[in-house]
């Protein structure tokens, strides 16, 4: 069974393919890895990963430029319960609402906001861009062998303010605590870059391939 990794102008997503195909060899799992921007491909897919580089609304913009392409995601990951990653603005545009460049709606799929972050240290730069810490806030299949105080590589701006505290399972500090990775069902997304976080990254996208939420 394969895995589609959205591909809706948002970059080059090479990285993350290569990360996946890694992962799923290393596993021993059967499992190819295509990206995609057929929908048709997505709603044969078993699993589903959601990328995404640049602005919340570009992103946005992006994804209902492909033709039933949204349409997919909504039967696919909320209605036949598919395991689903979000990746960085993949996992932002789950929120009800962006506010980069403007205010965009977002997929409503996790209820929350995607705001600037405002760190309480002014000497800390916009954007978070770098290795940083984890803390794990709940237990989660998806951070199997993964601990508090693992290194995650981050770049971004704007981060996921939850609504529901319970749908954060993994935050970061800097300058305060911002929501690292969300998870509710069959959804996992992450601000972090698995593909771009070495071996704790493997071991997350591994994770992903066994999921059976």
């Amino acid at each position: 069974m394969s895995i589609a990794i959205i591909d809706y102008g948002s970059g080059n997503l090479r990285s993350a393919a290569k990360a996946f195909e890694r992962a799923a060899r290393e596993a021993g799992l059967n499992k190819p890895v295509h990206v995609t921007a057929d929908p048709e491909a997505v709603r044969a897919a078993e699993r589903i990963v959601l990328p995404g580089v640049g602005a919340f609304g570009d992103c946005k913009s992006g994804l209902e430029a492909l033709p039933g392409m949204i349409d997919a995601l909504e039967d696919e990951v909320r209605k036949k319960s598919k395991p689903f990653m979000g990746i960085c603005v993949g996992m932002q545009l789950l929120a009800d609402t962006g506010y980069e460049h403007g205010t965009y709606k977002g997929f409503g799929w996790i209820p929350g906001e995607v705001v600037p972050i405002k760190p309480n240290d002014g000497t800390l730069k916009i954007p978070h861009m770098g290795w940083n810490d984890l803390a794990i806030k709940k237990p989660h299949a998806m951070f199997d062998s993964i601990a508090s105080g693992t290194h995650a590589y981050f770049v971004h701006s704007f981060g996921f303010e939850c609504t529901d505290e319970n749908n954060i399972v993994a935050t970061v500090d800097y300058g305060g605590a911002i929501t690292a990775a969300i998870g509710m069902d069959n959804i996992i997304a992450t601000q972090f870059h698995p593909e771009k976080s070495q071996a704790m990254g493997l071991q997350f996208i591994t994770n992903f391939l066994k999921w059976r939420p």
